[in-house]
């Protein structure tokens, strides 16, 4: 049907192949309700329902809206291809949804599913279905089944022969032979009836239908279960148009991350091109500098002077300005394919250079020292070589710029950036290499160092303020795996680990010699070897405990990382609340500013007197200087919020929305599982482990010696022994704890050191009980604060602005009355920032002490 309405109703069509199901070779593995659709269109010149392929793709997906049950995504094949080997899904955006139960997982899919489609640039959503395929489920009555002393594995028998069939002997033909099975005819199973009344034998002679002993419906089943990281997985896709996948992704993360809160061990991650747009982003990041320097290295041997490298490497953040400039006047984004134009244009923007140099030095050489001369002199004579430098290549890139065929996606970011790089390096280099060459040939420390300075501008100036903004849950995962605090922690964890291995260290053996007169006047030797040890329950308790403070150095673990989410988020909205009050500031600063010009010029034609002006100036001055504060207070929470995740990178946040919402409820129980008390509840097994070890101390110690020696002289039997007898013997001792009052005493300070962290355990439940109580109540109350604004004095502090800027211009009312008014409404505005900063605060407070 699909087939049949893109045939007939789209002309463009030339012809449609159809592969339904997996292949005979099981390269592509797909379930057998998938098909790909190969639509081969005529050539672009005979299009006449859409001119590009987004357009078409459009509207062909809502001609085949009319099949119900259909899903479809239009791609390249060889892009289809790609998505299915990096992600195992065939759309160019991709989200994985980890957790354990598939309907849990079906739940968010839908919803994830749902928020795809407010994002504007998300096309041909394909939600994963693992459910739908029908069974048969028989449902036994074990007590049924017991009183016709029957048994599972019986009916379950008669069940599989009816239905799968079962062997019930041999047939020979020659020297071929074949299993005999048994099983109802085809048409005998067609209908639910025929199962419910499969006869079941007895064993007192007699059959029963199975619908009697069990219960038989058709009921929906899992219809596949995909697995990936050894975790079951749902797949939420779509395909982009119209917008760049970086921000679609951001977008799409911002609203998941505000609309939906995943139960613990459910995660969603971000895949497809997105993923292999980051992945070519770490490449660039490597190829990019290595280009830069292999730039300078062949600019040096060219000149053999470090001074004329740099020189000529001005054009290279010249030429980013401008390829920067083109693509954001196209509306086109940053891509893999603009990064690569951006390092071709590199290595195309020094020729312009080096053409200018070289004639520059030549001239000198000549013998002309007025550097002004020689510039304006190479400069003439090398404009034409200049100018067509830069034509021939854009020239050359220019129909990839124009082109709309296939891979005119990847083809126009590369010669859009060229293009674009090269006619501004052009013009600029003509402009501003030749100031730079006369500063650098200038014999004064002043003008190198003018120079240098300069170059620094020229080479920074690009990212000196570039600002990356990251999502909440992007900004804790990063903090996560960065910050040194962290590290630190895991660092004690291994540390502790470690330590197990030690509970079973021994004293150090004992060896000793003896050389003289030991047992008669004749010199004799002996040598002892000897070892003591502890019984194995005192090795034990100290392995035990090893054990609890390993457990509580990862408990500690859990603890800091769970404050520091804490302060990410409370940095992360103060800097969303900066950047409110920075609006408010500005727009302010906007009315006023106005209102100073209207002032200047009622008092220069004599309508109003000075007080009106300096009133107006007071007024700005004042919110400058409340602008130059806040732009601190800014800098010093980036630099914050920096340091905790550990980074270089300027981040700045990405929300949609300043306000942050939470849900909870008053479970006092649930505050046992927060970290800190998981952690104060170790210390007491640490206490117990510590009094246990302690007491295995008043157990006995063992030593086992070794002696051998020689006895020179009559023995015992009366026989006389030279030096070379040895005599050997074994010595058991056993140390026996007497004076135990110290080590009593120390065992009764440990129990009390237990009794102490009992007592913190109370204290810190109770504080965390108190904590979480005035939490809540300062959310419900800012909460009716801050919709009491939004209900009514937003509204009304809008009324006022606009009503009082009306009145002032109709001269209804004098300036003061406007100023009032004016001041009266922005401090409306201020005061409602200032109630979803304090509502913020207490939802960060209970979220830190309930979501762990």
């Amino acid at each position: 049907k699909t087939a049949h309405i893109l045939k007939t109703r789209f002309p463009e069509v030339e012809k449609i192949v159809t592969k339904i199901g997996s292949g005979e070779v099981p390269t592509d593995p797909m379930p057998m309700e998938a098909s790909d659709m190969m639509v081969i269109l005529k050539d672009k010149s005979e299009w006449t329902s859409a001119k590009t392929f987004d357009e078409l793709a459009e509207k062909m997906g809502k001609a085949i809206e009319e099949v119900p049950g259909v899903t479809a995504g239009f791609q390249y094949p060889v892009q289809m291809r790609f998505n299915e080997l990096m992600t195992g899904a065939r759309q160019d955006v991709v989200c994985k949804i980890f957790g354990e139960d598939l309907d849990t997982l079906t739940i968010y899919a839908n919803k994830i599913g749902e928020i795809a489609n407010t994002v504007e640039g998300a096309k041909n959503l394909y939600v994963e279905s693992i459910s739908g395929i029908p069974q048969i489920i028989i449902a036994y009555k074990r007590d049924l089944i017991a009183q016709y002393n029957l048994s599972i594995s019986d009916i379950n028998r008669i069940v599989n022969t009816a239905l799968a069939g079962q062997s019930t002997g041999m047939v020979f033909e020659g020297e071929k032979r074949f299993d005999l099975v048994v099983r109802l005819a085809g048409e005998q199973k067609k209908d639910l009836r025929d199962i419910q009344n499969l006869l079941i034998p007895t064993p007192q002679g007699t059959q029963i239908p199975l619908s009697q002993l069990a219960d038989i419906a058709i009921k929906d089943g899992p219809n596949q279960i995909q697995r990936e990281d050894a975790k079951r997985r749902i797949v939420v896709g779509f395909n982009v148009r119209g917008r760049d996948v970086q921000t679609i992704v951001n977008e799409l993360q911002a609203k998941i991350d505000k609309k939906i809160k995943f139960p613990t061990g459910y995660y969603v991650t971000y895949g497809g091109a997105f993923e292999n747009l980051n992945a070519a982003k770490q490449r660039l990041l490597i190829a990019v500098p290595v280009s830069l320097i292999l730039i300078f290295l062949l600019l040096f041997f060219a000149f053999n002077s470090i001074k004329h490298g740099l020189l000529i490497y001005s054009a290279i953040p010249l030429s980013a300005i401008g390829g920067i400039f083109f693509l954001a006047m196209r509306g086109l984004p940053f891509s893999i394919s603009a990064g690569v134009g951006f390092i071709a244009l590199f290595g195309v923007a020094v020729l312009n250079g080096i053409v200018l140099i070289a004639e520059f030095n030549r001239i000198k050489i000549d013998g002309e020292h007025d550097l002004r001369k020689v510039v304006l002199l190479g400069t003439k004579v090398r404009l034409r070589p200049v100018l067509m430098t830069a034509f021939v290549a854009s020239l050359g890139f220019l129909p990839m710029a124009l082109s709309t065929g296939a891979g005119a996606e990847v083809q126009r970011p590369l010669a859009t950036v060229v293009i674009g790089g090269l006619l501004v390096a052009t013009f600029l280099t003509l402009f501003i290499l030749p100031i730079l060459y006369m500063i650098f040939e200038g014999n004064t420390k002043k003008n190198t160092l003018k120079a240098a300075v300069i170059m620094l501008f020229l080479t920074f100036t690009l990212s000196a303020n570039a600002q990356t903004p990251i999502t909440l849950q992007s900004a804790i995962d990063i903090a996560l795996k960065n910050n040194l605090s962290i590290k630190n922690e895991k660092l004690k964890v291994d540390y502790q680990n470690s330590l197990i291995n030690t509970a079973k260290m021994l004293p150090t053996t004992n060896i000793s010699g003896e050389f003289g007169q030991i047992n008669s006047i004749y010199v004799d030797t002996r040598f002892g070897l000897g070892q003591s040890f502890s019984f194995p329950k005192a090795y034990e308790s100290q392995k035990n405990l090893y054990n609890e403070h390993w457990k509580s150095s990862e408990l500690n673990v859990k603890m800091t990382e769970q404050m520091l989410k804490k302060q990410v988020i409370q940095t992360f909205y103060q800097l969303l609340y900066l950047q409110q009050k920075n609006q408010l500031l500005q727009f302010a600063d906007s009315l006023y500013v106005a209102f100073y010009k209207h002032a200047e010029l009622r008092l220069a034609k004599g309508e109003s007197n000075v007080l009106e002006k300096l009133t107006a100036e007071n007024q700005l001055g004042q919110i400058r200087v409340q602008l130059s504060q806040l732009k601190q207070d800014l800098e010093v929470q980036k630099l914050h919020f920096q340091f905790l995740l550990n980074s270089t990178t300027p981040f700045t946040p990405l929300e949609s929305s300043f306000k942050m919402t939470v849900s909870y409820k008053v479970d006092i129980q649930s505050l046992n599982e927060h970290p800190t008390m998981k952690f104060l509840s170790q210390q007491l097994q640490i206490a117990d482990a510590i009094i246990e070890v302690e007491k295995r101390k008043l157990l006995p110690t063992l030593s086992l010696n070794y002696n051998n020696g020689s006895i020179r002289g009559t023995g015992a039997d009366n026989k006389v022994y030279g030096g070379f007898y040895r005599f050997q013997s074994i010595q058991v001792g056993v140390g026996i704890p007497i004076f135990t009052a110290a080590q009593k005493a120390k065992i009764n300070s440990e129990k009390v050191n237990k009794l102490v962290a009992e007592s913190s355990y109370s204290v810190s439940l109770q504080s965390l009980n108190t904590a979480y109580r005035t939490a809540i109540i300062e959310y419900e109350k800012f909460q009716h604060t801050v919709e009491y604004f939004e209900k009514t004095a937003l509204n009304n502090s809008a009324v006022l602005s606009s009503t009082a800027q009306q009145q002032l211009v109709s001269g209804n009312i004098n300036y003061l009355e406007w100023v009032t008014l004016t001041n009266q409404a922005t401090a409306i505005r201020n005061d409602y920032i200032e109630a979803i900063r304090n509502l913020n605060e207490s939802a960060i407070q209970i979220n830190y002490l309930i979501q762990f």
